[in-house]
């Protein structure tokens, strides 16, 4: 069948299963298919849009029978918009494949006989989970299926104000409602946009770097009730006073809004981050809350985007750690400290590494806003650090337990080869990232180390994206 398969063709195929990154499988005679917008159980009419050695790529362009685990999209973006992919998947069933894709992961790419994965942890909120969303201001606006079918272009092609369409980076999808983060994000977001067309003020454009919008980017403390409203900027001083009007009236129309601020984008790269901050209203900052703690979190700050989620994912890490109060725990790829800072009352010291100097700031911070004294957080990158641990181990001591939550990239071989010169007794990896963590677990546990147990988390409803907690514990000879 390899051979009669072409690119361009179309072509039914029954849906078996999902891989990760939430894409269907389908096999045409024994052929391995990945097909977009297919979930398993349905019969889909595709067209084959890449061939390649081992397998073919394909684009589902009809349904022609339903899944069973099919349910109704929520949302009216539903199929355009980057986002929420799973969202016409049964959440049970969600949950299913998202624990299949890491036991698949494990045993293809670590080569773990019957991996000991637990089933996967709902999310506490399906929708509206998110504390953070990031949307983007382009030139370059989708022109959605509805207007295509109806020949009628409802918006302005020229501006837009959304999320990026997923593999475009030039397209952007105008969003009018959303269902990841609040309601009132979107009352927000609709509110920006028609200010922002009033103004005639053209959004930013990454093809030749002109223009001055380039992100409303809005968090919420889900357990405060706090708000930040960041206005991603270019920079061009003629236009502070605009900024200023919009903040002035979104503080009064959202009057649970505590504060906003203009982050001056200078760079050419289409990235939601500020050389300059300039505070508009409010502290500049908000606070959320995870149990007890309370957590400083500034337009910047990386921070857990699931806050329910968030709470069970750091209990669990405290089961699989089992920490002794006398124990000297280190915390790897440590970020702002919260997890650093979520254990401290149960181990006798923890040291934090982190590459970012601001967000070692936030974690210093985040210590004397809970009165926590027995965190230190060392600023470098890990590869170098780790290795000067090693040589300082009698000023830091050595850990009993590493904690290891690193970027989607996993582990650099030297901080694998770090790790396993620190010996800990238990080390509880958190990943975003299956594919990436079997591969790191398989190196792992060729040296010294069993792979003990795995938790997949949904931290991400509605998306194809996975984290989990697992332990692994040294070998004694």
């Amino acid at each position: 069948m390899e051979d009669s398969i072409k690119k361009g063709q179309e072509i039914e195929l029954d849906i078996e299963t999902l891989a990760y990154g939430g894409r269907g499988i389908a096999k045409a005679d024994g052929f391995v298919v990945f097909v977009e917008n297919a979930i398993p159980g349905q019969r889909v009419k595709a067209r084959v849009y890449r061939k390649r050695k081992g397998f073919a790529e394909a684009r589902a362009l009809e349904v022609l029978k339903r899944s069973p685990e099919e349910v109704e999209a929520k949302c009216p973006h539903f199929g355009e918009c980057g986002g929420c992919r799973s969202q016409n998947l049964d959440y049970t069933a969600q949950l299913k494949y998202k624990h299949q894709q890491v036991v698949e992961s494990l045993e293809r790419l670590g080569g773990f006989a019957k991996p000991p994965v637990f089933e996967t942890l709902a999310s506490p909120d399906q929708f509206y989970y998110r504390n953070k969303m990031e949307y983007s201001f382009g030139r370059k606006r989708w022109v959605t299926k509805s207007e295509v079918d109806k020949d009628v272009v409802s918006k302005p092609k020229d501006f837009a104000l959304g999320l990026h369409i997923r593999g475009r980076f030039d397209k952007i999808l105008d969003l009018d409602t959303c269902f990841l983060q609040s309601p009132e994000s979107v009352e927000i977001l609709n509110f920006v946009r028609e200010f922002v067309l009033q103004t005639g003020i053209p959004a930013y454009s990454t093809k030749d770097h002109t223009g001055f919008w380039r992100n409303l980017v809005i968090r919420e403390g889900k357990n405060t009730g706090e708000r930040l409203i960041n206005l991603v900027t270019a920079e061009n001083p003629q236009h502070d006073n605009v900024v200023e009007e919009l903040a002035a009236k979104l503080t009064e129309k959202f009057e649970d809004t505590t504060t906003v601020i203009q982050n001056i984008n200078r760079k050419k790269a289409q990235i939601a981050f500020g050389d300059e901050e300039r505070v508009l209203f409010g502290p500049g900052c908000i606070q959320e809350k995870i149990g007890d703690l309370t957590f400083q979190i500034s337009a910047n700050s990386f921070f857990q985007t699931n806050t329910k989620g968030a709470e069970i994912l750091y209990e669990k890490v405290v089961e699989f750690a089992d920490f002794r109060n006398d124990e000297i725990v280190y915390d790897l790829y440590c970020g702002a400290g919260t997890i650093s800072i979520y254990i401290a009352d149960k181990v006798k010291e923890v040291v934090g590494f982190e590459l970012i100097r601001s967000a070692v700031r936030d974690a210093k911070f985040n210590c004397r806003l809970n009165h926590v004294e027995n965190c230190l957080f060392v600023t470098g990158d890990l590869k170098d650090s780790l290795k000067v641990s090693l040589e300082n181990s009698a000023k830091w001591g050595t850990p009993a337990t590493v904690i290891i939550d690193p970027p989607r990239a996993g582990m650099h071989d030297n901080v694998v080869q770090g790790v396993l010169k620190l010996q800990p007794q238990k080390i509880v990896y958190v990943s975003c990232n299956p594919a990436t963590f079997a591969r790191d677990a398989k190196a792992l546990c060729l040296a010294e180390y069993e792979l003990m147990r795995v938790q997949p988390v949904d931290m991400f409803p509605m998306t194809p994206h996975i984290e989990l907690v697992s332990l692994l514990e040294r070998v004694e000879d």
